[in-house]
């Protein structure tokens, strides 16, 4: 199923918004859990295995690894399974339907496919 069905269901950090905070992810996810309240999930967009412990320990919901080879994602996603098994793990950036199972792991728990909201090739 989708994210959400519309934008009040669920906060992005997406860099952008990180930026906005300095750089700091632990500064984005208290900004955004105040302004959210406890009932909505925080998720955060994150490059590295770096980036996603700190959002995970910053109290995010869902780490969103984004732009990762299958066999990088499979590895960062066990180390973030590892120190926080409460925490969910996306999988995102590039996957095709063509690619989607290369990424299938014991450690992700969600994968998104942005061809899906993205666009379609004409017919």
């Amino acid at each position: 199923n989708s994210h959400r069905l519309d934008l009040s269901q669920m906060t992005m950090l997406k860099d952008n918004h990180i930026w906005s905070c300095g750089g700091d992810i632990t500064k984005a996810v208290k900004l955004a859990r105040s302004a959210a309240g406890f009932s909505t999930k925080i998720e955060v967009e994150c490059q590295s295995v770096e980036e996603a412990l700190v959002a995970a320990t910053a109290g995010a919901d869902i780490v969103m690894l984004d732009n990762y080879t299958p066999a990088e994602l499979k590895e960062d996603a066990r180390k973030v399974k590892a120190q926080h098994p409460k925490v969910i793990v996306e999988a995102s950036g590039g996957i095709t339907h063509e690619t989607m199972c290369d990424y299938v792991c014991d450690s992700v728990d969600i994968i998104s496919r942005g061809d899906l909201t993205q666009g379609y090739s004409c017919l």
